[in-house]
């Protein structure tokens, strides 16, 4: 089924007109006459031909490529269209990443005055994350862990405020 070498891939030159390299599986290796060589699989979705990159050469090896053609496969049989997931995937990722401590600890403050919570309340609330910040405030939310929120009081405590 496999038709490419990792040295194939590695001495392919650029021509005047851009062209492909097949592998199989609809996986091809894109080569561009400015010498950039990208991964590519070409495949049928509800009728419709598409094509899905996977990236640049070196960076997504050969190996990298047929895994993640596997991967394209298995969601097609599975009857998701994998430039879809593609999508969601990096859509989650970017939210992931913005989803910092301090970033939700303010959304939440926020909510709370919207809400009416007595200012003595809010100042305290903001006093305590102003202590955390500097540990865990640029740390993705999904990643903190209990023990890191609890070394964060620990060491407010260790300083004699409870």
């Amino acid at each position: 089924m496999s038709t490419l070498f990792a040295t194939t891939v590695a001495s392919a030159k650029p021509k005047d007109r851009s062209y492909k390299m097949f592998d199989g599986g609809g996986l091809h290796l894109f080569v561009k006459p400015n010498g950039s060589k990208l991964w590519r699989l070409t495949y049928s979705w509800l009728g419709k031909q598409k094509t899905l990159s996977f990236g640049q050469w070196p960076e997504v090896t050969l190996a990298d490529a047929r895994d993640k053609r596997t991967e394209a496969r298995r969601l097609i049989a599975l009857g998701t269209d994998p430039a879809q997931q593609q999508r969601i995937d990096a859509a989650r990722a970017r939210i992931e990443d913005n989803d910092t401590f301090k970033a939700v600890a303010l959304e939440w403050v926020a909510k709370n005055e919207r809400e009416g919570m007595a200012d003595i309340t809010l100042s305290k609330i903001r006093w305590l994350l102003d202590k955390a910040y500097p540990r865990i405030g640029s740390r993705p939310i999904a990643q903190i862990t209990a023990q890191e929120v609890l070394a964060v009081l620990r060491a407010i405590e260790a300083t004699g405020r409870y």
